[in-house]
Parts: structure tokens; sequence; C-alpha cells
């Protein structure tokens, strides 16, 4: 197996109408036209993008944080399914969504920027050598539409030339429960049925007229890998003041990492340097003040200042799964518009008033340890010696920690999450 496997889930928006009637002679809900597969995006459009994602990607951590225990999601995965969901969105929805997610490029430029990034993440796991594999980076979108509702052409060649989403025919009226089972295989089959039954029964009915997925899946070696004989149980220091034995990874190592004043930061690449691991260690007792200060400006200056330095690094393995309904924080982030029926404008998906986004539902899962497994997500490993030369900095992850996955060439945060209890699954 691999040392590193990460398994995303998904963003699944269920978009349910009012009680207006379809005609079984409206045209199909489908497009012609193929993906764009060289977009012209010029570079400052391409930044402008990425860094209003990674702001949305601390924004919602913040929306997040109060839920108990461990914590991981890919604000990527969320990003982009709504994206394809800001589309269609016009007047004070639009404006409300954009502010949210911090899309602030016109939508035109917006998508073929998506369009772009995408594109550039499946390229970066290519390579690999006799020590390590490939890196995998697999993003893939899909929509079922009701068959008989009157989508617009134009909205459906946006879905189509930007995000390469493949349209699905669907009869929710009668048919959600088929349509539901249809979901949750192809979500199965694009996260190596990690991710199964996203959709509980009686999700999908009669009012529901679309479903846009996002799935996004990463499996990656470590650059320099982790031997299983040095890890050994150690204790993890909690926030309550007790503490868990761990299994406890370690190695020397040559790591950016930097010193900052109420914390430690360090970066941990995957082979072919092209994506990396950053774990964000508060000092002792600094965890909560640290937490709720935490927004996209600062963690850029911190991983902006690392500097290569020997480590004598340790690290827990550590497995666990997050669940979210996303619906109540995207709304009280400031997008309440666009899941109210009464005031939600998605006239740019079928011309009408009648569409609104009903649930916004969110899983990921993640594991860490040396060698990698069929269950995990992401794997971190560190390697202790028995003595450390005077010359190395000693950083060990005893106490809850942040941790990020990016993509180096971008700069774009994959996944995220927090450390809280290694044991907690």
């Amino acid at each position: 197996m691999n040392a590193v496997l990460v398994k995303l889930t998904l963003v699944i928006l269920l978009v349910g109408a009012a009680l207006a009637a379809c005609s079984p002679d409206l045209p199909e809900a489908k497009s012609d036209l193929e993906r764009v597969l060289q977009p012209d995006v010029p570079a400052d459009t391409f930044e402008a993008l990425v860094g209003g994602n990674n702001a949305f990607a601390l924004d919602m951590y913040q929306a997040l944080r109060s839920a108990d225990g461990n914590l991981f999601y890919s604000p990527y995965s969320i990003s982009l399914a709504l994206a394809m969901t800001y589309g269609g969105a016009r007047g004070e929805t639009e404006a409300q969504m954009a502010q949210v997610l911090h899309f602030d490029l016109p939508q035109e430029e917006l998508h073929a920027a998506f369009n772009r990034l995408d594109l550039d993440l499946a390229q970066s796991g290519e390579g690999g050598d006799e020590d390590h594999q490939p890196m995998q980076l697999n993003v893939a979108n899909a929509v079922w539409a009701q068959q008989d509702h009157p989508f617009l052409p134009e909205y459906l060649d946006l879905l189509a030339l930007n995000y390469g989403a493949g349209m699905h025919q669907a009869d929710f009226t009668t048919q959600a429960e088929p349509a539901r089972q249809e979901i949750n295989r192809w979500v199965s089959d694009q996260t190596e049925e990690r991710i199964q039954d996203i959709l509980a029964p009686g999700v999908l009915d009669a009012l529901t007229r679309m479903v846009l997925v996002n799935a996004i899946y990463f499996n990656a070696d470590w650059q320099t890998q982790f031997d299983a004989d040095d890890t050994s149980d150690a204790p993890f220091y909690l926030l309550d003041g007790t503490d868990v034995q761990v299994e406890m990874m370690s190695n020397d190592l040559r790591l950016p990492y930097r010193r900052g004043e109420n914390y430690q930061a360090v970066e941990l690449p995957y082979a072919g340097g092209t994506a990396a691991m950053d774990i964000i260690l508060p000092d002792e007792g600094a965890f909560e003040a640290f937490e709720a200060e935490l927004d996209w400006t600062g963690l850029e200056q911190m991983l902006a200042g690392m500097q290569p330095t020997d480590l004598q690094f340790e690290m827990p393995k550590f497995t666990f799964r997050s669940q979210f309904a996303l619906a109540e924080q995207l709304a009280g982030m400031g997008m309440a518009d666009a899941f109210n029926p009464g005031a939600a404008d998605f006239s740019g998906m079928d011309g009408t008033r009648d569409l609104y986004i009903s649930r916004v539902i969110h899983q990921a899962f993640v594991a860490v340890d040396e060698e990698g497994t069929e269950a995990a997500a992401a794997t971190v490993v560190v390697i202790a010696m028995s003595s450390m030369p005077v010359s190395e900095v000693q950083l060990t992850i005893d106490r809850p920690f942040f941790f990020l996955i990016r993509d180096l060439s971008s700069g774009q945060i994959l996944f995220a999450g927090r450390v809280l209890n290694p044991t907690q699954r």
C-alpha cells in the first residue's frame, strides 16, 4: 500500500423546486458541448481565484470549529460544488454567494479559472519512481437533472464547458429512490468505495430538480517514507489536561519549518514535490486562542515564512471521519437567500424563481499511518532517533494541531482539519 492515502468525499447540493407544473414535452436537460481543455486564464485571474478559495477555506473552518472533536473537510470540494450552483444564481442570491465564497471575479472569468485549476490539479499526479507510486489527485463532477424540467441551455453549457459535469437524466417525481441509489453508486465509484450511501433514503423526493455532486480523491506517498519499526507508544496531551496513548511516528528530516510567536509550523512534502501536508502546532495552552484568530491572511504568512531546518520529528498516527450538513453554516455566513424558497434567485438555471438549495452535505475521511491502508485518507509518519544532534530542532506533535494538504503549484488548499485526539475515530 502507499504510505499516504487520502480519500475525500463530496459535496451534494439538492436544489428543490416550488410546485411548478412541468410538461413532458419540455426539452431534456443536457448539453452537447465538450469541456474546454485549454482555458485562457491570465495569471492574476488564476491567483485571485485560489486566494479567494483559500480565504473561504479558513472562513469555513471558523464556521465548523464549534463541532466536537476532530475535524476534516475539503474546502476545495465545497467551493467547486457551490461554484457550479453559483453559475445559475442571480440578483441578491448571487451577491450573497459571491461574498461568502470570496468569488471576486465576474461569472465568466470565475468558471474559466475553476476549469483551469481543475485541469492543472489533474496533471499534478503524473510522475513517480521506483520507490514511489505517482500521486493520485482526481476530481470529478456530475449533475443529475429532472428529465422534463426546462433548464436553460446556457446554464447547461456552462457546466459542460467549465466543469465537465456529466449530465444524468433522472425522474425524481416518480423514481426518486432509484436516482438516489444511482448517485450513491457513482460516489462510491469515484471514491474507491470509501464513501458509500452518502444520500440516505428519503433525502430526494418529488420536488428535487437537480443534484450537483463533486468528489475528490487524493493518494500519495511521502517524499521520505517512515519506518514502522520506529513507531512507539507515547502520550498525546488533550485540551482538558488529560492524555491518551497514541502510536507516535518519528524520523530525522530536513523540512520547511518556522517557529512563530505562539506556534510551530512544518511542511511534509509528498513524493513528486507537487503537494504537501502543512502542520501547525500552537504552543501549550494557546490552542483555543490561536484557533479563534485563524484566518487565511495569518496562515499565508506562516506558510511563507518557513525555512529548511533539520528536525527530529514526531507525530501520531490518526484515522477519523467528518460529516456535515452545511446549509445552516453557509446561511449563517451570509448566503441565507440561497436556502430560502421565498427569496432564492436561481433564475440563471431555468428562467424562474422556483429553485432553491435544500441541502448541502459534505463528508470526508482521513487516515494517517506509516504504510497507508485501504480505508485511509491521509498519512503523516514521524520516526524518532534514540538521540538528537545539537544542531537539530526537536518537534513533537503531542498536543492538538491543525493540518492542511495543499497543491504546491497553485497554492490551493485541498483538505484542512484539526486533530484534538488521535484516538478518536
